[in-house]
């Protein structure tokens, strides 16, 4: 096959849908296929730094809503993209609006959440609000998806929330399917001494245990809660919180100071790899207590690291952990501090940590790209482990 790939506009630097479009780039190259990567230019875009806000935000708009189009149009005049065994796949929902100028029955569309879509539809569990514009936007979104014959979500939750919004066209969903996401990365546990080194580095040298979050600092990662594990913790538990990603806003900056835990925190911004595996290999446990995700990349992260996870109850946590993980109620930190507590029985922590690295098989690259061969209809393979 020859599968081009829709990809994002670079512009909006959004890290994780650049490493899903390149993994189904190297997955598929390594099956032997054709694939090329069509993303928009910064074209007006290119005179301002910012595209998430003010006359950027709007530049960006022109660039990937008017310019973009005209150019998918102008490169489908080939006519060797007329060829059945060429497939259009769009990496990232918000970008469903290009279906209309791909051809339906050679196009599929991976939906990675619904949070937008939902926050535009005024359901406040998302934690995701929209300005009048994002409404507009995420109503055009939605109503493209809404006629896509092939989509894959990247988990059950996901997939169901989707099929609650859009009731209509059943029969256009029969080929809906839940197709979990693969790793981006080689994560595995890295020797302690190397993992150490690693950490030092990034001038943490207490050599105390810690607690890791990673991700970004929106309000639905739910940041606050592990220095609200810590204060519940008192005297039981000396050790500190590390944040990977997102720098500590002004908003956790007074939390953190309000609780007195200036010396315990520390925060290291977009950590390279290998620093990221380090943290993961060398914590005491990995912290997700997030109110709403699509999928949760680092679950799954952290358990091929071999660290054991405490994670939000809410869906789709459970879904991807496959149970290795230990839920709890992400509004209670006494929950997370005792869950925190029980990990010192070291048959608990060897337990979760085995469950942790079985429930992983299940994210294997080779499987998830299989999955999509077969949603193409390319042939058909053997994925009960992979689609649900």
């Amino acid at each position: 096959m020859h599968i081009i790939l829709i990809g994002n506009y670079q512009p909006d630097k959004l890290e994780s849908m650049d490493r899903f479009t390149y993994m189904l780039e190297m997955g598929f190259r390594n099956q032997g296929h054709d694939v090329s990567v069509w993303r928009p230019k910064a074209i007006i875009g290119r005179v301002v730094k910012s595209t998430t806000y003010g006359i950027g935000k709007w530049c960006g708009y022109i660039d990937k809503w008017l310019l973009f189009p005209l150019q998918i149009k102008w490169r489908l005049r080939n006519k060797q993209l007329d060829d059945k065994s060429v497939f259009f796949h769009i990496c990232d929902h918000s970008n469903a609006p290009y279906l209309q100028h791909l051809p339906q029955e050679r196009s599929a569309i991976t939906c990675h959440d619904v949070l937008a879509i939902r926050g535009a539809l005024g359901d406040e569990d998302t934690y995701c609000t929209a300005s009048f514009a994002g409404k507009l936007l995420q109503k055009w979104i939605l109503g493209n998806i809404n006629n896509v014959n092939r989509l894959a979500c990247v988990s059950q939750q996901t997939l169901l929330q989707l099929k609650n919004i859009i009731r209509e066209n059943k029969n256009q969903q029969e080929r809906w399917r839940v197709i979990y996401n693969g790793f981006n990365a080689e994560f595995k546990p890295m020797e302690q001494q190397e993992a150490k080194s690693l950490v030092n580095k990034t001038g943490y040298k207490s050599g105390a245990p810690f607690i890791l979050h990673v991700g970004s600092g929106l309000p639905r990662k739910n940041r606050k809660l592990l220095l609200e594990m810590i204060v519940v913790l008192g005297q039981t538990w000396k050790g500190n919180v590390c944040y990977a990603g997102d720098a500590v806003d002004k908003e956790l900056l007074d939390h953190i100071t309000s609780f007195k835990l200036n010396n315990r925190v520390f925060c290291i911004e977009k950590p390279n790899h290998a620093t990221l595996v380090a943290l993961y290999s060398s914590c005491e446990a990995f912290i997700f207590p997030s109110f709403s995700e699509g999928f949760g990349w680092p679950v799954i992260e952290a358990q091929a690291c071999g660290a054991p996870v405490i994670a939000s109850n809410i869906e789709p946590m459970p879904e991807v952990s496959g149970g290795a993980a230990l839920h709890v109620d992400p509004n209670k930190p006494e929950d997370f501090a005792a869950a925190l507590l029980s990990l010192k029985t070291i048959s608990t922590r060897t337990k979760l940590i085995q469950l942790g690295f079985n429930n992983i098989m299940r994210f294997e690259t080779g499987k998830m790209i299989d999955s999509y061969l077969n949603l193409y209809g390319s042939k058909k393979y053997n994925t009960d482990m992979h689609v649900a």
